[in-house]
Formats: C-alpha cells, sequence, structure tokens
C-alpha cells in the first residue's frame, strides 16, 4: 500500500454534522477498499484567494491514509459525486508504507 494525502475544500454553509457525516462516508469507501485512515486534519474556515462557486471562504480538511490504487480511484469517484465539496487535491506521499506507521 501506498501512503496518500487529499485535501478538501468544502462549502462554507455545510453544518459541521454534515461535515463530519461527510468524512466518515469517504473513510468508510477507503475501508471497503483495503485502505485505513492515518490523519484528519481539520484547517478550518479559511479565505480564498479568488470566488468558487461564488464563494469567498471555504472549510479545509487534510486527509492522510494508506490505499491500494484501486481504493483512491473510487474515493475520488465519490468526492465528485458529493454534495459540498467545491475543490480537492490528491498527492501520493510515499511509495511504501512505513513499518511505524502501519
Amino acid at each position: 500500500m501506498r501512503k496518500f494525502e487529499t485535501l478538501l475544500l468544502l462549502s462554507p454553509e455545510l453544518p459541521a454534522e454534515a461535515r463530519e457525516t461527510l468524512l466518515g462516508n469517504l473513510a468508510g469507501v477507503l475501508e471497503r477498499g483495503q485502505g485505513r485512515t492515518i490523519a484528519v486534519d481539520h484547517w478550518g474556515m479559511r479565505d480564498l484567494a479568488y470566488p468558487v462557486r461564488k464563494q469567498m471562504r471555504g472549510y479545509y480538511v487534510r486527509l492522510e491514509y494508506a490505499a491500494p490504487g484501486a481504493a483512491i480511484a473510487e474515493l475520488e469517484r465519490n468526492i465528485r459525486i458529493a454534495d459540498g465539496i467545491f475543490k480537492f487535491m490528491t498527492v501520493q506521499l510515499s511509495d511504501k508504507m512505513e513499518e511505524e506507521d502501519a
């Protein structure tokens, strides 16, 4: 398994309960794909450099996880169809999981 990081930009109008439900659903997608979540960092509400869907603020969340390639494709598919997610970016952090991360 490889280690990845996904940065999500969520709608500022999304309530806290809806955010947690959405993140729980994404974690479930990873688990079904034989992956596991390492960390979920809530960066909070921040101003945007330019309007995104007519919004000047957004809620940032960073997901760090280990998963096979097929799970990443399924995660990104779910992100694209989810309501409340404006943008996302997935980056591979390492080719192999470290023993202490496992």
